[in-house]
């Protein structure tokens, strides 16, 4: 399945933050020509005022200048290495360090400060499609990671029916199989339960019934 490119931003909600300074009207008056409105979140203390529990990756998008230090505080996930939405970096010197910290923080996307009207439009095609992107190959990877895992009980599954029916490995791939279909169930995630449902109780029969004495000797119950 081809990855489908979005071309069209409005309703979306950019996030800007940096200095205010009047030369970030160019940007907000492009966005606004794209249907995208813009918030200035409160930087107190050096950080940026951004609910993060609140952010929604298909409306909202990040814009963060790269010469505030630390201003902009959001956890990427350790596995996709990707940010809770879209971030575009606002470059203004292009230090290494400055430039890492904005790659760190997820950013797909770069903008050049002054900003430029004409350069917007191509920034937020790049940053966010880079970001749906990976999102997608993330969970296609953990898709295919989670059914590797699950082809053991698949195994295991088709095993234990030929012992229990004498079926041979084809026929029994295939009741699983028709079961798994029956109930709406991946054949993984059938073939799990299949198991769990026959795994034996732990065996409670040898279970002491006694209580020790004094000088370590059992008195049965």
């Amino acid at each position: 399945m081809s990855f489908r490119l979005l071309q069209n931003f409005r309703g979306g909600r950019a996030l800007v933050v940096l200095a205010r300074t009047g030369r970030e009207l160019t940007l907000e008056s492009t966005l606004a020509k794209l249907g995208v409105a813009t918030e200035y979140p409160d930087i107190v203390d050096g950080r940026a005022q951004i609910d993060v529990a609140g952010l929604q990756p298909d409306r909202d998008i990040l814009f963060v200048d790269g010469d505030l230090e630390g201003v902009v505080a959001i956890e990427v996930n350790p596995a996709s290495r990707l940010p809770p939405v879209p971030v575009i970096g606002l470059v203004g010197v292009e230090a290494p360090s400055r430039l890492k910290a904005l790659v760190n923080l997820g950013a797909t996307s770069f903008l050049r400060k002054p900003v430029h009207g004409g350069a917007v439009y191509s920034s937020l095609v790049m940053g966010i499609n880079q970001f749906l992107l990976r999102s997608d190959m993330y969970e296609r990877l953990r898709d295919l990671e989670g059914r590797r895992r699950g082809r053991r009980s698949v195994l295991r599954a088709v095993i234990l029916l030929m012992q229990e029916t004498g079926l041979d490995d084809d026929d029994a791939y295939s009741q699983l199989r028709r079961e798994s279909m029956r109930v709406r169930q991946s054949l993984e995630v059938y073939c799990e339960e299949f198991l769990s449902r026959r795994a034996k109780p732990p065996d409670k029969t040898h279970r002491s019934t006694g209580i020790t004495l004094q000088g370590g000797n059992k008195q049965a119950m």
